[in-house]
């Protein structure tokens, strides 16, 4: 396949549902937890889940990079922005995120706080040289895929001595949390939620290779498929995730071959490796604090990181109440469990950031129609 239009091919969508159902083995259920959140909305955009047949379950995992992040970070944030009066740049999904008391950076700026929209780390770089009597904070966020922007931004600050920029650094690891998910209560037998394999991540995989899965998949025995974002992609990871759990196999394989190698993208993981370093531990919003799951600038580039700089007060956060999306990342609950989903909180008034991002799972569910036809959900 050459063409974009070709892994929307109906009829070979046709044909491998056609697989997928004669290798589903009766009486025997499939769950598999998309861990991207581009995978969730792919398999809703294009009705995935309407071609699986009844037996096979997706599961919504936290691969929404805007959607972990956890409400303590968000209102530091703020805080950057209002108490330090720091120039905070941040990516598009970031700015209608509520934190506490429903408070977000968008809320902010409306009141006076300089917040700005940035489409990479690039246009943060050029607001701190424009703005050499303020203080730049760039408001770093995502998994493996945005990390190596994030150093290559610390780099050229470096080398620039750009003394009023920093980094308020929040980029965590997609492997560490696959295995604190096969680890945790949840998933254990007889917990309220399963998992036969995953559906790595595609982007993420591109950077850092299929190669940091193997741990989790042999130690957890559970099958991982690297697929990519298009609907074919996801329907012939999901038979090959079918055909490891029919023979008893907990590999990792790669579907995605046209992005992913096993060893990734090395000179990026160089890139990564020189400008950060594991944190201890780091919340996640659903799934707590996480060992070893998160990067902090490395002490050589103290400097420019923004919890060296600026002093954080400390505070009592709080998720909105009664929202349900920490369960709905964790993979135990589907958006529609939650009761504000589609009467309080809808993308015009969202109260979590699965509701917010581009890759939540309630957004989702809500933009390709899951709300009209909640009968159709159950593949969720």
């Amino acid at each position: 396949m050459r063409y974009i239009s070709e892994f929307r091919d109906r009829k070979l969508a046709d044909t491998l549902a056609a697989r997928i159902a004669r290798e589903a083995q009766p009486g025997r259920d499939y769950h598999f937890m998309e861990f991207c959140g581009g995978h969730t909305h792919a398999i809703f955009r294009y009705g995935v889940q309407d071609m699986m047949p009844a037996n096979v379950h997706f599961v919504h995992g936290p691969g929404c990079p805007v959607c972990v992040l956890p409400v303590r970070r968000l209102d530091d944030a703020l805080e950057l922005a209002e108490r330090h009066g720091a120039i905070l740049c941040t990516y598009g999904d970031m700015m209608r995120v509520p934190g506490t008391g429903r408070r977000s950076l968008i809320r902010a700026k409306a009141d006076g706080a300089d917040i700005r929209m940035v489409y990479s780390t690039l246009d943060a770089l050029k607001i701190a040289r424009n703005n050499p009597g303020k203080q730049v904070v760039f408001f770093a966020i995502g998994f493996e895929t945005t990390t190596p922007p994030t150093a290559v931004a610390i780099e050229i600050a470096k080398s620039e001595g750009l003394e009023n920029f920093t980094v308020f650094c929040n980029h965590v690891l997609t492997p560490t949390a696959i295995g604190y998910i096969l680890s945790s209560a949840d998933f254990a037998p007889g917990g309220p939620a399963r998992i036969d394999g995953f559906l790595g991540p595609s982007h993420v995989s591109a950077v850092i290779g299929s190669r940091p899965y193997e741990a989790a998949a042999e130690r957890y025995r559970k099958p991982v498929v690297i697929a990519g974002f298009e609907p074919l992609d996801v329907m012939q990871s999901v038979l090959m995730l079918i055909t490891q759990v029919n023979e008893g196999r907990a590999e990792v394989e790669n579907q995605y071959t046209r992005v992913v190698t096993r060893d990734g993208n090395q000179k990026a993981q160089a890139l990564v490796a020189k400008a950060f370093q594991l944190r201890k531990s780091f919340e996640w919003r659903g799934l707590g604090s996480v060992t070893e799951s998160a990067l902090r600038i490395r002490p050589e580039y103290e400097k420019f990181d923004a919890e060296t700089r600026f002093e954080l007060a400390d505070k009592q956060s709080r998720e909105v109440k009664s929202c349900e999306c920490p369960s709905v990342l964790r993979g135990v609950k589907k958006p529609t469990e939650c009761k504000l989903f589609g009467t309080v909180c809808t993308p015009d008034n969202p109260m979590g950031a699965c509701m917010v991002s581009s890759e939540g799972a309630c957004a989702a569910y809500w933009s390709y129609g899951r709300l009209r036809d909640p009968g159709k959900t159950d593949a969720a």
